[in-house]
């Protein structure tokens, strides 16, 4: 019986930000293809990206870092080996859930924001986390990330897919 507990832990672990095995790469666009710009204080926002494309959630409009802050990279690298690495790997290649490589390039800041701090919902009612567990089939838990958390583990995402 541990065994099987376990089993369906494991799956229910793995939904996450980007479609099952989906490796495309669209570097300074959202999935809907909308470039990111940039502040005047330097900092990336995702644009005016249709709600659908954010989410849904709070995050409305994610202030990116340029550079990125190492603080908050490494302070997301802490957070994803306790809270993430257990099911989803930094490259493409599927664990549990999807591997992250690319997730910034197909996913909204915003977006990315909302799934990891109000999963329930988001597989609930947005169509991208619905039709990504049609195909995964697997619900990634509510990890209960702080909003500076989540922040986090987007910063430390970012770095993985070469953003500066």
């Amino acid at each position: 019986m541990n065994l099987k507990l376990t089993f369906i832990v494991a799956l229910v672990a793995g939904i996450t930000f980007g479609s099952c095995g989906d490796s495309g790469n669209n570097a300074g666009q959202d999935q809907s293809g909308t470039e990111q710009t940039t502040t005047q204080d330097g900092a990336a926002t995702s644009g005016d990206a249709p709600a659908s494309d954010k989410g849904i959630g709070k995050f409305q409009n994610v202030e990116l870092t340029h550079p990125l802050d190492e603080g908050m990279v490494k302070k997301g690298q802490e957070i994803s080996e306790v809270k993430c690495m257990s099911c989803h790997k930094l490259t493409d290649e599927k664990l549990v859930g999807p591997g992250w490589a690319g997730v910034t390039d197909r996913r909204t800041p915003e977006w990315i924001m909302n799934f990891v701090t109000n999963v329930d919902e988001m597989l609930e009612k947005d169509p991208n986390a619905q039709a990504m567990l049609e195909v995964c089939m697997v619900r990634m838990p509510n990890q209960n990330l702080s909003d500076d958390e989540a922040r986090a583990v987007l910063e430390y995402m970012r770095k993985n897919d070469g953003k500066n």
